[in-house]
């Protein structure tokens, strides 16, 4: 838990133990990095206004060091371009400020529970298109054989999408399936989809498997020759 204010930091601590989890308090970017240089968490809750290096630095860094890393986000309800670069960045989820620690602590679950989930038997079938290879079982991910640096939203959201090739979705039915919410900011989508066709597509401006289906959503499209 990553964030100067002793108060919130203090019940989101209280609140992550009592629903089971150790929580680590540091109150400022610098000190996040180094206690990431002696202990890799599970997941690390991160505010965007921070002394010494803001939030957005402290979650580049964190990518550059683990991709598959997740992040959760506090960000101010009046600034939706902070949240939306902290997305951009690798963000795996956000909430915003003021918030219920409740709230939180369900979407730390959510994305915890992502990350190791046992996979059903059907889920540990491999998924290939063309030079995209996704292992849902290993959580991993390659192109050309070459393992991609994804992260924990963007695996879900390349597994979900190849596992329904061919279909059409919109960004509230994506928002439900892959991240489990039932409402939120649909822009969260569109930036993980920007992102995960920068890491897989040849040419991210001409995407040819993750597609726009105008006035709909995104559909994923098996390269020609082999569906």
């Amino acid at each position: 838990m990553v964030d100067d204010d002793e108060t919130v930091a203090s019940v989101v601590v209280s609140y992550l133990e009592r629903a089971g989890h150790t929580a680590v308090h540091v109150a400022d970017g610098f000190a996040a990095l180094d206690a990431l240089a002696d202990q890799r968490p599970d997941l690390v809750v991160l505010d965007l206004m921070l002394p010494g290096i803001d939030g957005l630095e402290v979650c580049r860094r964190l990518r550059e060091k683990w991709p598959d890393l997740p992040v959760v986000m506090l960000t101010a309800l009046a600034e939706p371009d902070d949240r939306i670069a902290g997305l951009e960045l690798g963000a795996d989820d956000y909430v915003t400020k003021p918030f219920s620690p409740r709230e939180l602590v369900l979407r730390v679950e959510s994305v915890l529970r992502r990350v190791t989930a046992v996979q059903s038997p059907a889920a540990k079938k491999i998924l290939t298109a063309g030079a995209i290879t996704v292992d849902p079982a290993a959580r991993r991910a390659t192109k050309d054989g070459v393992e991609l640096a994804l992260t924990v939203r963007e695996l879900d959201l390349l597994t979900f999408l190849m596992s329904h090739p061919g279909e059409a979705f919109n960004r509230e039915q994506l928002m439900r399936e892959v991240w489990g919410w039932t409402f939120g900011d649909q822009s969260t989508v569109t930036v993980h989809v920007r992102r995960l066709r920068e890491k897989v597509e040849k040419d991210p401006t001409n995407p040819m498997l993750i597609q726009t289906v105008w006035g709909i959503g995104y559909r994923f499209e098996i390269p020609a020759g082999e569906g």
